[in-house]
């Protein structure tokens, strides 16, 4: 039996006969193994893994990932699944030993049912986040995960990473938004449970082992997601807020005030901010004298409402000192300019450089404690290193983020990378929090999260991992 090498290590040797099975499952169409076309598929969206890998498929039907699911399974071929690969702590990147091949869903793309009535619809897992959106809007409904790569991420990955974004408050994380699934076991199984039904108490929920699992455990190739009423109604303002105790205190006061219809508040400090103006283009600071700290605040309601429920919020706010000013977005294009500057932090602090990221919660109570003592407690270690935070504040997820200091580099930063992480998360356990908020566990976070997880917790994940994948080759070296 002949070998195939990946090009950079001779350690990784996959047998030929199974490549060639592979391939022929696919059809010609359906594989890279061109060096530069599978180098998107090698890197990370953050570019800090790069790995190695032979081949990339891209099958088009759940019977053709069920077929190559079963050959990787007889080989004990490894297998790392793919979405848009927007993924910010390398879950969907291979090792470097070239042992692996990929298994993108890009091309499992179709809408398979809509049901308005049930307020259901069931798409394949490389449809892109933003067209399933646009799908519901025509269905005059809502699908109401939001975040900034919707416009590529693929609600695969938002299901295997159990992804949040900015409307978690409202509607909750993915976890929340999924009525079924559809997956491809390790052993080439296709477990179907689609059915759209919001009461089934019929033993164990399975389709919750796989959402969160980022891809150790199956193929997620399918789901029946939850539908909302479409909002027909939006009241957004930015406004500059006093303090840490004040935007908590703030946040209880627009739950209340809007009848628990906020469905997104976002923290935005200076830093990030100046980031943006400075990187950014057709970026304007909303208010005329800038602040240490703001809240971006949308209420939003299926049915026609008072406009002037959020212009006494913010009066009341006003007076009582919980903010100095704001600005109430009077059109669709002053809301999405609002909502720009937002988005467009994570990539005015990827341009910026070199940063030490967190994606971190903790109680919503506890978030002003937190930030004061984590950035006190880095800034004694690093006086001069600069903290880069926002998030979203309404579900107690911070991006607790640090760039480095002017006048050091890159490379001597992150020899203080593990230190900082050390002190951060110490300070995140104490308070009852957890180290990954919405980002998944990928490479990244690994060593994190076995250092803080309760042993009886991995026990467990562990057991289930060798029942369902036994051989192991489900997208190694990420979670566990």
């Amino acid at each position: 039996m002949r070998a195939i090498m990946s090009p950079d290590d001779s350690r990784s040797l996959l047998p030929i006969e199974a490549l060639a099975k592979l391939k022929n499952v696919v059809g010609h169409k359906g594989y890279i193994t061109n060096e530069v076309d599978l180098a998107p598929y090698l890197l990370d969206w953050r570019g800090q893994f790069r790995g190695m890998s032979p081949l990339a498929l891209r099958p088009d039907t759940t019977q053709q990932i069920a077929d190559i699911v079963r050959i990787c399974n007889e080989y004990k071929i490894n297998i790392v699944p793919q979405g848009g690969n927007t993924g910010m702590n390398g879950a969907a990147t291979p090792d470097g030993s070239g042992s692996s091949i990929i298994v993108s869903t890009d091309r499992l793309n179709k809408i398979r049912h809509r049901d308005p009535l049930n307020y259901t619809i069931a798409v394949e897992a490389g449809c892109v986040l933003q067209n399933i959106q646009k799908e519901a809007a025509q269905m005059d409904r809502l699908f109401p995960l939001s975040l900034g790569a919707e416009g590529s991420c693929q609600i695969g990955g938002n299901l295997a990473t159990n992804a949040g974004g900015v409307n978690v408050l409202r509607y909750g994380n993915m976890r929340d938004l999924v009525l079924g699934l559809e997956t491809v076991l390790p052993n080439g199984e296709i477990w179907s449970g689609l059915r759209g039904l919001r009461k089934d108490n019929t033993g164990y929920d399975l389709k919750h082992l796989f959402i969160g699992s980022e891809g150790t455990l199956g193929i997620i190739t399918a789901a029946t997601l939850k539908l909302f009423p479409k909002p027909k109604h939006f009241d957004t303002c930015f406004a500059a807020v006093a303090g840490l105790q004040e935007i908590i205190e703030l946040l209880d006061r627009a739950r209340h005030r809007s009848g628990d219809g906020v469905s997104s508040f976002e923290l935005i400090t200076r830093p990030p901010l100046e980031l943006a103006f400075q990187h950014g283009k057709g970026l304007a600071d909303p208010l005329a004298e800038p602040s240490e700290l703001y809240a971006l605040i949308e209420f939003s309601s299926s049915a026609e409402v008072n406009d002037e429920i959020m212009v006494d919020f913010l009066e009341s706010a006003l007076t009582d000192g919980l903010i100095s000013d704001a600005v109430i977005a009077k059109s669709e294009a002053q809301r999405q300019a609002l909502w720009k500057l937002r988005e467009f932090l994570p990539e005015a602090e990827k341009i910026e450089g070199a940063s030490v990221k967190h994606d971190i919660s903790v109680p919503v109570s506890s978030i002003p404690e937190f930030v004061e003592t984590a950035i006190l407690a880095v800034s004694q270690y690093i006086p001069d290193i600069r903290p880069v935070y926002f998030g979203h504040v309404g579900d107690g997820n911070l991006h607790f983020n640090f760039a480095k200091p002017k006048a050091m580099t890159d490379k001597s930063f992150f020899l203080h990378k593990e230190k900082i992480n050390e002190i951060v998360l110490d300070i995140v356990a104490s308070l009852g929090g957890s180290l990954s908020a919405e980002h998944g566990i990928g490479q990244l976070k690994r060593d994190s999260f076995l250092h803080y997880t309760p042993s009886i917790d991995l026990h467990l994940m562990r057991q289930l991992k060798n029942t369902l994948d036994p051989n192991k080759i489900m997208n190694p070296g990420k979670l566990l």
